[in-house]
């Protein structure tokens, strides 16, 4: 999922810190504390870029930046608070792959996320990574396959909730690789990580930013990510396409005002995040979570969005999720 990066060079620079400078005093933005909403509970990839990012912010722009959490559907209660806040650039949102995947899945939102969001920018990606209990007897995705296909219905996969990214990660698994998991979903990733160490379920496509510790520790036994080639993060692991061919999933973290936010507003803030991402600090904590910076303008926000809306709704059709 790479996206252009015009501009991030010239942030980097002199001259770039001079415009973003110039702009934000002219824009005259902010004036007072910016809240920015996550929909994902504390200690969820969601909420640990969001504050990393609200830091870099605050020491930047000279205002607080405070992280809101709204967990609940999937993020829905966060997106539905911002869709209706003041466009004025002091409500914003954490966006990330659970509203393309919402989008495909829930027809009746009161809200249309292309419609009433204004992307600013995307922050990074990260993989999921295929994660079991270790006392599931599989070393490698052709074991887990295999132990799956002896016993059908009777693994339980755990997620972040109905339609989150590991969700359907886990639905593109079933569907290409032929096997029958029992989904069973949490509030949040912590919950489905702690009953993962548990042993109460087996498997889960989980956010590397949360799950990596564990796997570090040796406390989950990693099979593979599930981007299309290996991360450099843990680079002995193999990709999941490396033997079920053509599968690819991930999970991604922008920024996102509410709709008909000016225009000023959403450069000071997208400069902002592009220099906050080329930060070396910052780029180096991302790295270390698993995360690829993305960057790049509003436009390339919004065509991510729109990119993974169609993906998903073709995954969420073929396994019958849809929710009319």
């Amino acid at each position: 999922m790479k996206i252009t990066r015009r501009g991030l060079l010239a942030l980097t620079g002199a001259a770039g810190l001079l415009v973003f400078t110039r702009v934000g005093r002219a824009q005259a933005y902010p004036t007072r504390s910016v809240r920015i909403v996550a929909g994902f509970l504390a200690g969820s990839t969601t909420d640990i870029v969001a504050r990393l990012l609200a830091h870099w912010l605050q020491d930047r722009l000279g205002q607080p930046f405070i992280v809101e959490n709204r967990p609940g559907a999937g993020g829905t209660l966060a997106t539905e608070l911002v869709v209706g806040a003041l466009p004025d650039g002091y409500t914003l949102l954490m966006t990330n792959s659970a509203h393309a995947i919402n989008a495909a899945l829930d027809t009746n939102q009161r809200f249309n996320i292309r419609r009433d969001i204004a992307p600013i920018g995307a922050i990074v990606s990260v993989p999921n990574v295929m994660v079991v209990n270790p006392a599931v007897p599989a070393a490698t995705v052709p074991d887990f396959i295999a132990y799956a296909k002896a016993n059908p219905g009777k693994l339980n996969m755990g997620s972040a909730g109905m339609g989150s990214s590991g969700h359907l990660a886990g639905e593109l698994f079933k569907m290409m690789a032929g096997v029958d998991l029992v989904h069973v979903p949490y509030r949040g990733s912590p919950a489905a990580l702690s009953d993962l160490l548990a042993g109460q379920v087996q498997v889960y496509f989980a956010p590397m930013p949360p799950a990596i510790e564990h796997i570090r520790a040796g406390t989950l036994r990693a099979l593979a990510v599930t981007t299309a080639t290996r991360w450099a993060a843990l680079p002995e692991l193999p990709a999941v396409a490396e033997f079920v061919p053509g599968y690819e999933a991930g999970t991604w973290s922008g920024l996102a005002a509410p709709a008909n936010t000016s225009a000023g507003v959403i450069d000071v803030l997208n400069m902002a995040i592009n220099a906050a991402i080329a930060d070396p600090r910052i780029k180096s904590t991302l790295a270390d979570m698993g995360g690829l910076v993305l960057g790049g303008s509003p436009a390339d926000a919004a065509k991510l969005l729109g990119d993974e809306i169609e993906k998903w709704t073709k995954v969420v059709t073929h396994a019958g999720l849809n929710q009319q």
